[in-house]
């Protein structure tokens, strides 16, 4: 059995969406051995932070938060595909000869993951256009993630969220796949209980058991 840790580590100087300083992770410690016994320290961070999970709540209004997540849908069989050769956007011509299943979750492996590591934000990552997405939500796909900080780009009604979330498919962005294979996989990507929550951050991981 193999496992692939395929979430992002978190520090100040990671990558962020669009170089904000504002969404930068800060780390501050509160107690440390020179003044007591314990250490403790607090982390300040946007939820879209990294790997992480969107609730509907993040796009529509009055949708679910965080903290409802099936956690059904988030521990699951899926599937790895290889789209390292798009170059913008992946749309319906990408996706059609991948033998979509009812009830899979799919993981975009995309040229993004060639920038693995790092730091400064690409404004021209490759993401799932609408088309794309109409499809996947019309193959009645149980969740997606794609390895950018988004799952759409200069979207400005952002339809490729809405049309996922509005079917209740799953949304992971951020995800580290530079050196996963494509194939079949045992996803665990479980978010934080934050009530109220639009996002999360995940740890995710991949399981293959022929590894």
């Amino acid at each position: 059995m193999k496992i692939y840790d395929i979430s992002k580590e978190i520090s100040k100087d990671m990558m962020v969406y669009k170089d904000r300083e504002e969404k930068r992770p800060q780390l501050k410690v509160v107690r440390d051995f020179s003044t007591g016994s314990v250490y403790e320290s607090i982390i300040t961070m946007d939820l879209h932070t990294g790997t992480h999970m969107d609730a509907p709540l993040h796009m529509l209004e009055g949708g679910e938060t965080i903290e409802n997540q099936d956690l059904s849908r988030t521990i699951t069989p899926c599937r790895v595909l290889d789209l390292t050769h798009v170059e913008d956007s992946i749309g319906l011509k990408h996706l059609e000869d991948k033998h979509i299943d009812q009830g899979d979750f799919l993981l975009l492996k995309t040229k993004n993951s060639l920038r693995e590591g790092e730091k400064t934000f690409d404004y021209d990552f490759v993401y799932l256009d609408k088309e794309g997405a109409h499809y996947l939500r019309e193959k009645k796909v149980i969740g997606l993630g794609i390895d950018a900080l988004g799952i759409e780009r200069a979207q400005s009604d952002h339809e490729t969220h809405k049309i996922l979330m509005g079917e209740g498919i799953v949304i992971i962005e951020g995800l580290a796949l530079k050196d996963v294979p494509e194939g079949e996989y045992i996803l665990i990507a479980l978010p934080l209980k934050i009530k109220g929550g639009e996002a999360s951050p995940v740890r995710a991981v991949l399981i293959d058991k022929l590894g």
